[in-house]
């Protein structure tokens, strides 16, 4: 089923999706699987799996989607980046994805090695930007495409007027709906939204949920995604960082509490950024359940 048909399916009940990487060798595959089978029972609207550039973790990603989406039956999102690839290469991956059956792609331009602060260059018979790979996957079929959203500004621009642009951009050339990077303030959300809609763009924006296991995950993601972590949340987790398991805990009630506040402002969704682990999203979204909200 196309992603931006669950969303506008009922909008008074969010779509909730959880998100995977492709292993990088046997044990992580068990790993993945495993994660995979419990929350399969706990009913995710779609799954999606991100996307390596490189020969083997590519293969891995379009290998690792395609026994999702048969393992599951659940409605699963591949990923593609223009990261270091020639169009000819970008296009042989959204064929074979389309003779596979899968006709939900997410779109991103993806980052240098060494990270989003590292300038852009394009491959010099690449794609531009994710805009110029939104309309290249919208001609080559009937696709359902969603693209990057920053509630915190990109970390290469510190832009946030830019960014709404870019995703309006998006959105004209062919995307059904976005999904935001990680974000810890609630009101960044909000923010966003309200910048989109102000240039008359309606994508629905999912936003995207990290939740917190350990005190240096937060740290190293947030440095790469360029989020702003609150001080009362840093003091939050310093205040039991010698114990792994009240981390943890801490971690599930964190995002528990983001969750119900985007909840409450109308976010169409909540897609959580799993690391390959499930039970933090499992516990997280049992509690939404408990509490009525989702």
């Amino acid at each position: 089923m196309k992603i931006l048909s669950l969303i506008l399916q009922d909008p008074a009940r969010p779509v909730f999706s959880v998100e995977f990487f492709p292993p990088k060798d046997e044990a992580g595959t068990e790993q993945l699987l495993e994660a995979v089978d419990r929350l399969s029972a706990v009913e995710p609207d779609f799954v999606s799996v991100t996307y390596g550039a490189n020969g083997s973790s590519r293969d891995r990603t379009i290998d690792v989607t395609k026994r999702l989406a048969a393992r599951t039956g659940v409605t699963t999102m591949a990923h593609l980046t223009c990261v270091d690839q020639p169009v000819a290469q970008v296009t042989d991956v959204i064929d074979h994805y389309a003779e596979n059956g899968l006709e939900n792609i997410f779109a991103i331009r993806g980052d240098m090695p060494g990270g989003p602060t590292i300038p852009w260059q394009a491959h010099p018979d690449g794609l531009a930007n994710a805009t110029r790979l939104v309309e290249l996957i919208h001609e080559r079929g009937d696709f359902c495409i969603g693209v990057a959203a920053f509630p915190d500004p990109h970390p290469s621009r510190h832009d946030p007027g830019l960014d709404a642009r870019i995703l309006k951009d998006k959105w004209e050339a062919g995307a059904g709906f976005a999904i935001t990077q990680l974000f810890f303030r609630p009101g960044a959300y909000a923010e966003l939204v309200d910048r989109v809609r102000s240039i008359g763009c309606d994508i629905p924006v999912i936003p995207g949920i990290m939740p917190i296991t350990t005190v240096s995950q937060v740290a190293r993601f947030a440095e790469m995604s360029g989020a702003v972590i609150p001080a009362p949340l840093l003091a939050r987790l310093d205040a039991v960082a010698g114990d792994p398991d009240a981390v943890r805990e801490t971690g599930v009630d964190i995002a528990t509490e983001l969750a119900l506040e985007l909840v409450e402002a109308g976010a169409p969704g909540l897609h959580f950024f799993t690391q390959n682990r499930s039970r933090a999203t499992e516990e997280i979204w049992a509690r939404l359940l408990g509490s009525g909200a989702v």
